[in-house]
């Protein structure tokens, strides 16, 4: 039997990352689990450092994208995913937000990831990568990538709390 404690889903707060958590939810709630969610925001400070070592970010402006990420990632969860779920959300500051995914899932023993995936062309892969592939690769335990849109199979959130009701 399989045994999921800990499930982790990972969002850039696009559609697929929508659809990632759905599907995180579902999992969560089917086998009793604790829903992690974890937002990576970029670190400006290093992608602004130009040749010479300046940087030209206004003071401040690292705080406020990290503040930003934290708020919309909270934003994501709800009182019952926090009670039913006992949800988390996290945000982390890495120039590397497959690595950073990994290190978390290794660090808290999670034994599910969920990610989204954009499903780019082959043109876009090669210049830009993929997060998600970089995690399914390097991830110590299974991941199951959400693309967007999906088959119709999956039912909102919302309509799933209307039926409950």
């Amino acid at each position: 039997m399989i045994a999921l404690k800990n499930i982790l889903v990972a969002t850039d707060f696009g559609p697929a990352s929508d659809n990632a958590l759905c599907y995180g939810r579902a999992l969560a709630r089917g086998f009793g689990a604790k829903l992690h969610l974890l937002h990576v925001t970029e670190n400006i400070f290093v992608r602004a450092a130009d040749g010479y070592g300046f940087i030209g970010v206004p003071p401040g402006l690292q705080e406020d994208i990290e503040e930003a990420g934290r708020r919309q990632t909270e934003a994501l969860l709800d009182g019952e995913d926090r009670e039913e779920l006992r949800a988390v959300a996290v945000t982390v500051t890495s120039n590397n937000p497959a690595t950073t995914i990994v290190d978390y899932a290794r660090t808290h023993m999670i034994d599910l990831i969920v990610l989204g995936t954009h499903g780019r062309g082959a043109v876009a892969h090669m210049f830009m990568g993929n997060v998600a592939e970089r995690v399914v690769r390097a991830a110590p335990c299974p991941v199951l990538t959400v693309r967007h849109p999906e088959h119709e199979f999956v039912v909102p959130d919302a309509l799933v709390a209307v039926a409950r009701a």
